[in-house]
């Protein structure tokens, strides 16, 4: 077997498969930290870049989901790049102006906002703002007079592994009376906007969305309405052991079934928050206990010293299934819970499909989760039970 050593007590790892697993490997953390390769951010940002672009040579505009990875040098380094950004709050706005962005290419894309925030943001310059109700066009012509808007639209796409389309958007039925009544307001209805999905594997499972969206399009450009911008949002996916398209083939085979149905859009924006960070990060964290409830119990419980609440709030309904490299890969495996520290019983991550994990796992054994880069840091609580938060690493 290949091995790496210096990980913790355990020391035989299998090689690592990327600089960060490298450097988890190579060294000691006092609780469960991120690393990041930023250059591995930068090698996605190029590889979706390299797909995006129309049949007329000209590219759909990158605007990262800022939520999704706000490191500071993250942001940094897509900002040196030319990519623009999503932003759903101020404190995410003047994140990344702060980085340096250029303020045409922010967008405010929560459709929920404070009309404070609203004013503030079109006080620095953000002129372009995400709404799917009437009372946010009020807020938005009232503190952001002239601004131009674009409408999330609800699409439904089963296939995505983590569907979006409850919380954000109106139904297809309410988008012309939005137009509408942008325009009556004096904004500019300026496109519409959707997400497909997050974790959605294949470019193949948009074509579905992609004929719901189109219908209102072309809807909306009888009624008359010189839409401008189509923002499809995210979707593009990372890896969580089920297979998915490279980078660049994916987010080709998108705009070309976006161009044999949208014949006549004249920007195209993509949101990519998973899909851009995604895969760039690993969480280095420690078997706390290994038990079983019962002496006839099948399956093990692993606890780690990370859960639920302290980064992998995204196993919520087993829905991202996470990698697991050990130091005692290569022994024979079986069936196990997987559980988080905390005293909360939600804390729990993997019990309906339980994970295969080697069985001479035991407590100390130090652990690497796997394409960990997106919605980690974001999600962990400041200190619930007194466990501290995600740590950061960037190398």
């Amino acid at each position: 077997m290949n091995a790496v050593t210096g990980f913790g007590r355990s020391s035989t790892f299998v090689a690592p498969v990327s600089r960060v697993e490298s450097y988890i490997a190579a060294h000691e953390f006092a609780h469960p930290t991120l690393v990041i390769d930023v250059d591995a951010v930068e090698r996605q940002f190029r590889a979706l870049s390299a797909g995006l672009v129309r049949a007329d040579g000209s590219h759909a505009h990158i605007h990262y989901a800022v939520k999704a990875n706000p490191h500071h040098a993250i942001i940094e380094r897509l900002v040196a790049l030319g990519s623009g950004f999503d932003a759903a709050s101020r404190g995410e706005i003047e994140l990344v102006l702060g980085q340096g962005a250029d303020v045409e290419r922010v967008s405010f894309g929560n459709t929920i906002k404070k009309a404070s925030d609203i004013r503030w943001a079109h006080g620095v310059g953000i002129t372009l703002f995400a709404a799917d109700a009437e009372e946010e066009l009020e807020k938005l012509a009232e503190n952001a007079p002239g601004a131009r808007v674009y409408i999330r639209v609800i699409v439904d796409n089963p296939e995505a592994d983590w569907p979006l389309s409850r919380k954000f958007g109106c139904a297809s039925d309410k988008v012309m009376t939005l137009l509408g009544r942008a325009r009556d307001l004096g904004l500019v209805p300026y496109g519409l906007s959707f997400h497909v999905g997050s974790q959605t594997r294949e470019a193949r499972m948009w074509t579905g969305t992609l004929d719901q969206v189109a219908a209102i399009w072309d809807r909306a450009q009888d009624e008359g309405f010189d839409l401008q911008l189509l923002n499809i949002g995210g979707g593009f996916p990372a890896f969580y052991g089920q297979e998915i398209q490279a980078p660049t083939s994916y987010a080709r085979a998108v705009i070309d079934l976006i161009e044999a149905r949208f014949s006549d859009v004249p920007q195209i924006m993509a949101e990519p928050g998973r899909g851009m960070v995604a895969e760039a990060g690993a969480i280095a964290a420690e078997v706390v206990l290994v038990s079983k409830k019962s002496e006839n119990d099948l399956h093990r419980w692993v606890y780690l010293d990370i859960g639920r609440f302290s980064g992998l709030a995204e196993t919520e309904g087993e829905a991202i299934r996470y990698q697991f490299v050990t130091p005692r890969d290569g022994d024979e495996c079986g069936p196990c819970v997987l559980a988080g520290p905390s005293c909360d019983s939600a804390d729990v991550m993997y019990e309906k499909r339980p994970l295969q994990l080697p069985l001479s796992l035991r407590a100390g054994d130090r652990v690497i989760i796997r394409n960990c880069g997106a919605y980690t840091t974001t999600y962990s609580s400041v200190g619930f039970n007194g466990f501290p938060p995600l740590d950061s690493v960037v190398i």
